[in-house]
Parts: structure tokens; C-alpha cells; sequence
């Protein structure tokens, strides 16, 4: 894939969330893609400074914000707000904002107000499905420059917010993954076990397809935990139905690579779902639900497959398993290569700043 190079080297402020490190340990796609962004404009160039946690790994200039994770805060009973420690993040950034050409905010859409108290230009990338809140903010400062993470995310605002919000896919590192071409015996589930992600979902596809599944994730609230103990857990039989829990990333491509395809039945309108193409990445296909942003990420009968209904999913195993997965894997990365992103990133900050 030919790289983009900018007409000039830019400064560049890359406002993390601080709810993990960067990279993540396991679970974090947002900070996963701060990671490729950060370092792939540091190699084309850049001059960047990441404000996050201060055990962070980037190529970056690393400014730190606090010693440990809010997450690890909150678990340990130090931390109990989130927001404090956010608003100390957007602060800091903003009061540097002359050292910088433009601040890439990625905190989260109740910080978009402070955006029109820079100096220089800011960017807010849309990382979360947007609810009423997030709208009206949206509408109340319409001058502070957004981008999305997918058509569908932004669907709810058309006709009713002044121009087009530009949309950027997320990005995939497709050269950590070791694929494989052959398809595995089983299919594999990877999220929050939450019922809005739905595993237990894509335990019955399986159960309904004839093959055993690999369930990995982990509850993150009190609800969530609800929700595992009564509906999953006690599915798990070690045989047809295995939980591995929460997996890093060798664990994570193990489990993709070994699937026969990856199942992802959502209840809502998942605004990106970058799970998808880290199987792909794998080789694997995807058989997800027609709901969110899983028509713009599968290409039906290229990468995967999806339908209204999970009722009828697992009639798509068969198909899916056909599927050239040399051929899932190379169409995807044109898509999602994580350095079309920087090029799609570096065009919108140039145009920001001109």
C-alpha cells in the first residue's frame, strides 16, 4: 500500500482517553488505534505528543496525565469519577495548544465543548454510538470539527447538523496477525459479555450450526456480570461451549486464526466493531447481524456475511466456511489497513489547519 506523504511535517496533539494504557493489555480498541496513529505519524515525520497514562508505550512524545490507569484506580478504590481526571487531560492539552497545528481529541464527545477554547485547530473523532446527549452537544457546538467512525454512527444526525461529518474507518495492524487459510472446528465469539454484544446469541447459532464455540471477554460492570452468571456461564461445558475469559493479543490472534469463522449477532448499532477486521486479518470470516456499522465493514460474500436474523445466522456457517480466506484477509487490509487511516487522518489535518 503506497503511503500518503504529507506536504509538511505537522505538530500534532493526540488526546487520549484514560481508561487504559496504550497500547491496551487486552480490551481497549480505542486505544488500541491511538497507538497506530501516534507511532505511524512519528515514522512519516511528525512531531506528536500523546496525553494519556504514564505507563503508555508510543513512539510519541508522552505526556503524562496520572501515574496509573483510571480503570486500575477505580478497581483498587483511589478513583471514583472518571471526568476528573479526563477534564485534567483536555486541560493540559489545551493549555499547550500553541506548542501544536492541530489537537486530535479522542476523550469522548462530552469534551467537544472545550473545543472551542483552542487557539489552534482541534479534531474530536466520534468513537461511541451517539445518544441523545451526544446530539445535543453536537448541535450546540456545531464549530468544533468532528469525525466518525462510520456512516451508520452518524445517520442519526443527517439533515439536521450543518454539512458532513467525514468518516474515517478504524485500523488494523494486519501485520501482527498470523493468519491461517485453512478453517478451523469451531467458531469463536470475542466481546463484553454484555447482551447488547450478545454471546449468548452466538451460543445458540453455534449450537444450531452442529459446531462448538470459543466464547473470550469479560463483564465490565455489575449488569454485565448479571448477565454472564445467569445466561452464559452456565452453558459452558468445557466441550461444546468453552469461556477463556479475557485474552492479550497473541491470545486473541490463537483464537481468531483458529476459528472457522467469527460470529458477532449485536443488539444494537455497534458504530465500528474492529474486532470484525482483526478477524479478517486472520483469514477468518465474519457472520454478523444487518444492524450498525456490520454492512459497511463486511462485504457480503467477500469477507462474511450478515442477516436481519439471528434465528436463521447459522445457515450462513456453510457459506462462510466456503469463503477464499487468502482472499478475506488481502481485501480487508485494502480496506482497513491501519495506514490508509493515517492517510484519511493526515489529509483532514492538513485541511483542518489550511
Amino acid at each position: 500500500m503506497r503511503l500518503m506523504e504529507s506536504r509538511r511535517k505537522l505538530r500534532i496533539a493526540l488526546v487520549a482517553p484514560l481508561w487504559v494504557n496504550i497500547p491496551p493489555g487486552t480490551y481497549g480498541g480505542i486505544e488500541l488505534l491511538i497507538k497506530l496513529l501516534a507511532d505511524d505519524l512519528v515514522r512519516r515525520g511528525h512531531e506528536v505528543t500523546l496525553f494519556a497514562t504514564s505507563e503508555s508505550r508510543t513512539a510519541a512524545k508522552l505526556r503524562p496525565i496520572c501515574e496509573e490507569t483510571v480503570m486500575d484506580m477505580m478497581s483498587s478504590g483511589t478513583a471514583s469519577i472518571y471526568e476528573f481526571y479526563g477534564n485534567a487531560c483536555a486541560s493540559d492539552a489545551l493549555a499547550s495548544a500553541r506548542d501544536f497545528d492541530l489537537l486530535h481529541f479522542h476523550l469522548g464527545n462530552q469534551w467537544i465543548p472545550m473545543g472551542t477554547l483552542s487557539e489552534k485547530p482541534v479534531l474530536f473523532t466520534l468513537h461511541t454510538r451517539l445518544d441523545v446527549d451526544d446530539e445535543w452537544i453536537i448541535h450546540r457546538y456545531p464549530q468544533v470539527p468532528l469525525v466518525a467512525i462510520s456512516e451508520c454512527q452518524v445517520k442519526p444526525l443527517a439533515g439536521r447538523y450543518p454539512g458532513k461529518i467525514p468518516v474515517i474507518y478504524n485500523g488494523c495492524d494486519f501485520s501482527s496477525f498470523d493468519p491461517s487459510f485453512e478453517p478451523g472446528n469451531y467458531l469463536a465469539f470475542l466481546g463484553r459479555m454484555d447482551h447488547h454484544k450478545n454471546p449468548l446469541g452466538a451460543i445458540q447459532i453455534a449450537r444450531k450450526a452442529g459446531l462448538p464455540i470459543v466464547v473470550a471477554g469479560v463483564a465490565q460492570s455489575a449488569k454485565e456480570e448479571k448477565y454472564f452468571e445467569q445466561e452464559i456461564k452456565p452453558l459452558v461445558d468445557g466441550k461444546n461451549v468453552r469461556y477463556i475469559g479475557a485474552v492479550d493479543h497473541p491470545q486473541k490472534n490463537k483464537l481468531l486464526r483458529g476459528a472457522s469463522a467469527l460470529l458477532f449477532p449485536v443488539q444494537w448499532d455497534e458504530p465500528f466493531g474492529l474486532v470484525m477486521v482483526e478477524a479478517m486479518a486472520c483469514g477468518t470470516p465474519v457472520i454478523g447481524s444487518s444492524r450498525g456499522s456490520v454492512p459497511e465493514v463486511v462485504d457480503a460474500g467477500v469477507t462474511g456475511f450478515y442477516s436481519d436474523s439471528i434465528e436463521t445466522m447459522h445457515e450462513l456457517v456453510p457459506r462462510a466456511l466456503a469463503l477464499d480466506r487468502a482472499k478475506v484477509r488481502d481485501h480487508a487490509r485494502e480496506r482497513f489497513g491501519y495506514q490508509r487511516m493515517v492517510d484519511d487522518y493526515v489529509r483532514l489535518y492538513e485541511s483542518l489547519i489550511a
